[in-house]
């Protein structure tokens, strides 16, 4: 097994390996989230979680963050990993816990306004929008991936590659129930 092949097999989440062997495997749930599939992919993923992240960070604590941010990681790619358990594909990369910051900024700061570039043909204008409409679009957006990655998955009984989109899903739902437990009781409202 070739060196990079055999990174990944230790530390990216391998459905079929976690379920076969799981006393083996377990700590790939946390790994994961620190693989990436290339520079555009932790480039995405350090920009939400730059926009994001300091303010739910400042609202929790620093070892409460961290806490979270794992949790939330375990959980995405578990809830991924749990719908592909045959799967040899490798589930990489901090999306589904990134996507659970979103869900407690979502939480905390719910009319925080969001610098946001929108296109239009040719040219872009910049507007701010609410935080609970851009990360509800968002939100409605990676809700309706999984949809078709799992209508898709379904009718062919092939797993499929690319983007774990329920790992986004779930992650963004846990983030937004855990949240309350994790943050301070200052009004949301600010």
């Amino acid at each position: 097994m070739p060196g990079f092949e055999r990174f990944i097999d230790r530390w990216a989440v391998i459905p079929a390996h976690l379920f076969s062997n799981p006393r083996v495997y377990w700590h790939t749930l946390i790994t994961a989230a620190f693989v990436h599939g290339g520079w555009m992919h932790i480039i995405g993923n350090m920009v939400f979680l730059y926009i994001f992240g300091h303010s739910v960070e400042d609202r929790m604590g620093h070892l409460k963050f961290l806490i979270f941010y794992l949790l939330i990681g375990v959980f995405a790619n578990g809830s991924q990993a749990v719908i592909s358990q045959t799967s040899k594909i490798p589930l990489i990369g901090a999306s589904g816990a990134i996507a659970g910051v979103l869900g407690a900024y979502f939480y905390y700061y719910p009319y925080a306004r969001i610098l946001t570039l929108i296109p239009f043909g040719f040219f872009t204008i910049v507007v701010e929008i609410p935080a609970f409409i851009f990360l509800g679009l968002w939100f409605l957006m990676q809700t309706l991936d999984t949809t078709v990655s799992l209508t898709v998955q379904m009718a062919t009984h092939r797993e499929s590659g690319g983007i774990a989109f329920l790992a986004h899903t779930a992650g963004f739902v846990a983030g937004l129930v855990l949240s309350p437990f994790f943050g301070d009781k200052r009004s949301r409202f600010k």
